[in-house]
């Protein structure tokens, strides 16, 4: 059975991304890090949100450019719903995504052997003009009416 929940970047290992890249560790940053540590997928409003309920006010134009720029320098990765509303995911290594489009959720799935399988094939495959540089699966689904058997 699939993986269905990855480990965040610790704060340590988030700091370790910010030095890598040049970027101060600032407290907004911080803060937006430890919520998306619970979170893992979340947008802006979402994030901010979560940080006024710690009584810490930060616009959610702030929280956006703040998530962006950690997209920008590939420490989260970005995810787009079916309703245009950008999501942003705590973990950057490959896995695939279950989106669930009533909810407007994602849940991670590591699939090992579905990732290979499309990987190999793309290996063979040649698309003019283009060098594929990575996969990103996303799976569109919606709630079954039995929850017995949810990933």
């Amino acid at each position: 059975m699939p993986q269905t929940t990855l480990p965040a970047p610790t704060m340590d290992e988030f700091l370790s991304h910010l030095r890598r890249h040049g970027l101060k560790a600032t407290r907004q940053r911080m803060a937006v890090h430890e919520v998306m540590m619970r979170l893992g997928h979340a947008s802006a409003d979402m994030v901010s949100a979560q940080l006024a309920q710690r009584g810490m006010h930060v616009t959610v134009a702030s929280v956006y450019n703040i998530l962006s720029g950690l997209a920008d320098k590939r420490i989260y990765s970005r995810r787009l719903s079916a309703t245009s509303k950008m999501f942003f995911d705590v973990n950057t290594v490959r896995h695939i995504h279950l989106y669930d489009r009533e909810n407007h959720t994602y849940r991670d799935l590591i699939d090992e052997e579905l990732s290979m399988l499309v990987a190999s094939h793309l290996r063979r495959r040649k698309f003019k003009g283009y060098t594929v540089e990575d996969i990103d699966i996303q799976l569109i689904a919606h709630p079954t009416k039995s929850k017995s058997k949810a990933i």
